[in-house]
């Protein structure tokens, strides 16, 4: 597995070893020893999977504390532009988006830890997404950002007056409007 930086303390992406051949192809998706050995050593509790049509958008949400989770996004069929933000007070990169494809082809992962808001967009025509969390899903603590303020101006690669967007993520509030429960821990 390779660990890639993307300029964001503790947000990375996970290359994973690839062997193909005429059969198809093999890889692990997630090992806890080399997690471990490259010092990203979490305690997944839950295994999450959507599954989306195109043009839909799901974000951007998060759990505030005590449920706070750190999430390992992978796609099992489709492509997606998986969209997060950085919430925590006193990151060098709070409010900094950080977006990238994910899809079945790339194998890409991308892991988020504990403080960032998380979105994605659909860009095939379907596409299952799978995602390890650190924490349980506690409906009490659910939280989110509208995902078209214009404050963070975020380019969802889909034309937003077709997008398929839930009313419960259209009602979140603005950025501006956080009041984030998350701070920015130094490495």
């Amino acid at each position: 597995m390779e660990k890639i930086e993307t300029g964001i303390p503790g947000l990375l992406i996970l290359k994973p070893r690839v062997f193909e051949d005429s059969r198809g192809y093999f890889y692990e998706s997630f090992n806890k020893k080399e997690m471990d050995f490259l010092n990203l050593s979490y305690d997944w509790v839950q295994d999450n999977q959507s599954n989306s049509i195109k043009g839909v958008i799901r974000g951007l949400h998060f759990q505030r504390e005590p449920f706070a989770q750190a999430k390992l996004i992978r796609v099992l069929q489709g492509n997606i532009w998986d969209v997060t933000v950085d919430i925590r007070k006193g990151s060098p990169t709070f409010g900094k988006v950080y977006a990238t494809e994910l899809s079945s082809e790339n194998r890409l992962q991308l892991l988020i830890p504990q403080g960032f808001a998380h979105g994605f967009s659909v860009l095939s025509e379907t596409a299952s997404v799978t995602y390890k969390c650190d924490n349980y899903y506690h409906y009490s603590h659910e939280a989110g950002i509208l995902l078209d303020d214009p404050e963070l101006n975020i380019d969802w690669k889909v034309p937003m007056n077709n997008a398929i967007i839930s009313q419960k993520d259209r009602d979140l509030p603005p950025f501006s409007s956080l009041g984030t429960p998350f701070i920015f821990k130094h490495a």
